[in-house]
């Protein structure tokens, strides 16, 4: 689960992107830019994405490893109207099904990146149930090593983002 400000959801699409690979933007080394994904794991790295969205992302290896999970979808919980009305949408499938539409849902911005999502203003929590096994498909969005099947959705879940696996 993911919670901001009381709004929150579950996570239900993720991929993920590593510094061995040319999609992930720790590819080019370190940089300014890049700082947070070489950073301590369970930081938020919040970059902006095409100059209009921003997409949170969860560091997830060693300190001077390049790599994180990109939270690319939730199923929203709590804060649902605060949600519609960010989003200025009203269907609960459209409020959090792809990584830019989630951090708006959210009120997530890049002032947020290289925080702890342990500790907030963001944190990532533990489900409160078992998780279901995860659909495995290839990232989608990207043109560099698109061939990885790195991509990982809650299986039947309509809160995933298009395309949806098959």
């Amino acid at each position: 689960m993911v919670s901001h400000r009381g709004v929150s959801g579950t996570i239900v699409e993720t991929e993920a992107y590593h510094q061995t690979e040319p999609a992930c933007h720790a590819f080019a080394g370190l940089t300014a830019r890049t700082r947070t994904l070489f950073g301590p794991p369970g930081r938020a790295y919040v970059y902006r994405s095409y100059g209009i969205h921003a997409m949170l992302n969860a560091v997830c290896e060693p300190e001077g490893t390049g790599a994180a999970v990109l939270i690319r979808a939730l199923e929203p919980l709590d804060g649902v109207d605060e949600m519609r009305a960010r989003r200025g949408v009203d269907a609960l499938e459209d409020l959090c099904s792809g990584p830019g539409k989630l951090c708006q849902a959210l009120g997530i911005g890049l002032d947020l990146d290289g925080t702890d999502l342990a500790g907030g203003p963001i944190r990532v929590l533990a489900p409160a149930a078992a998780v279901p096994a995860l659909t495995e498909s290839l990232r989608i969005g990207i043109t560099k090593a698109a061939e990885l099947p790195w991509r990982f959705t809650a299986p039947g879940s309509r809160f995933v983002s298009r395309p949806r696996p098959r």
